[in-house]
């Protein structure tokens, strides 16, 4: 083949490029060009993910009303302040002076677990953390090592720490075992209770917790 036909064919390869690139170019704005280098895609911006639901709201439990906080008749030597543990009953009253105290309905140690005596509280928590203790443990040893606070969490909001014991006083997720016994000793009350109780309390309260055997009649009368 002569140089002349090959750069010919050359030449005719060149222009119809060209046409090419001109057809592209002329086309109409609102067709969409074709990429001239199809490796370097265009950039697509991602649709923000969905915004997550807020959850609904736990069904609010209704207490029987006994067991729904209110201030009642209540004679006691013990000092404004103190907090009475009527176990049988399934009451706490916190002493108020002039012959009244808050009652408010609490759970209590299911049979074998319950316990009596006099404490004091020595530590307060908002929304605990919670260590099951080696005795819990040993029962249930399916139970978690540690749950962080939180609404899931069975020591609810709050808790106050008797003494040197692994018992407390302390709030619930679980409102409908209120006026049960259903714990391994710790004393359970709403999550809304042991708020109201809580801001109440100090460091240094005396606790005291009468016995299960102590079934006398419930001391505390509703003031009408």
């Amino acid at each position: 083949m002569s140089s002349l036909s090959i750069l010919s064919r050359f030449a005719a390869a060149a222009f119809g490029a060209l046409a090419i690139g001109a057809t592209a170019f002329s086309a109409p704005a609102a067709a969409a060009p074709l990429p001239l280098f199809p490796f370097f895609l265009p950039q697509i911006e991602a649709a923000p993910p969905p915004a997550a639901a807020a959850p609904q709201e736990e069904e609010r439990f209704e207490l029987p009303a006994r067991l729904r906080r209110q201030v009642v008749n209540y004679y006691t030597r013990e000092a404004p302040g103190t907090i009475i543990i009527d176990t049988p009953n399934t009451y706490l009253y916190l002493v108020l002076g002039n012959g009244q105290a808050m009652r408010y309905g609490i759970g209590i140690g299911r049979d074998g677990f319950t316990w009596s005596g006099t404490q004091t509280i020595t530590r307060k928590a908002e929304w605990p953390a919670w260590t099951p203790p080696p005795q819990m443990i040993a029962r249930q040893p399916y139970l978690p090592r540690h749950m962080t606070g939180g609404p899931g969490n069975p020591l609810g909001a709050r808790a106050m720490y008797l003494g040197g014991t692994i018992y407390r006083i302390h709030g619930t997720n679980a409102p409908e075992t209120i006026g049960t016994r259903v714990s391994s000793g710790c004393l359970r009350l709403t999550n809304e209770d042991v708020i109201d109780l809580y801001s109440r309390v100090s460091v240094g309260t005396k606790v005291i917790v009468l016995p299960m055997t102590d079934r006398r009649a419930d001391l505390g009368r509703t003031i009408r």
